[in-house]
C-alpha cells in the first residue's frame, strides 16, 4: 500500500515536510504553546500522578466514548471528562466522570461542561 504524500509543516517558514501537522521540531513549540496558553491552566498543578492512574482506570473500564455510544457508533475513548468540573466542586468519583472520543470532548468544552 503506497504511503500518503508528505505535506510542508505548518509553522511559518518551516521548508521541512512531515506527515503530521506539524514537523518534530515545531511539534513540540506547538503542544508548549497549547499547554501555556490555550489550556488556560498548568495541567500538572491541577491533575497529578493520582489523576492519571484514575483516567487509566477509568479508560480500562469504558473503552468506547459514551456520546457516541449513546448515538449508536462505537468509537474508541480517549479522553475522560469529568461533568461537574474540578473547579466548581466536582470529584473523581465515577459517577462524575465520562469517557469521551476527541471530537466529543472538545464539543463538550464548547458548548459548556453541563452541554
Amino acid at each position: 500500500m503506497p504511503r500518503k504524500a508528505k505535506k510542508p509543516c505548518k509553522y511559518p517558514g518551516c521548508p521541512k515536510l512531515t506527515d503530521g501537522t506539524y514537523c518534530e521540531e515545531h511539534g513540540r513549540v506547538a503542544r508548549q504553546h497549547y499547554e501555556r496558553f490555550a489550556r488556560g491552566y498548568d495541567t500538572h498543578k491541577r491533575y497529578g500522578r493520582a489523576w492519571q492512574k484514575i483516567r487509566d482506570r477509568y479508560l480500562a473500564a469504558h473503552p468506547l466514548c459514551e456520546k457516541c455510544a449513546e448515538a449508536g457508533r462505537f468509537v474508541k475513548a480517549v479522553m475522560v471528562h469529568h461533568v461537574k468540573p474540578i473547579a466548581d466542586g466536582g470529584t473523581n468519583d465515577a459517577e462524575n466522570l465520562m469517557s469521551l472520543c476527541a471530537s466529543c470532548h472538545e464539543k463538550m468544552h464548547r458548548r459548556g461542561h453541563n452541554a
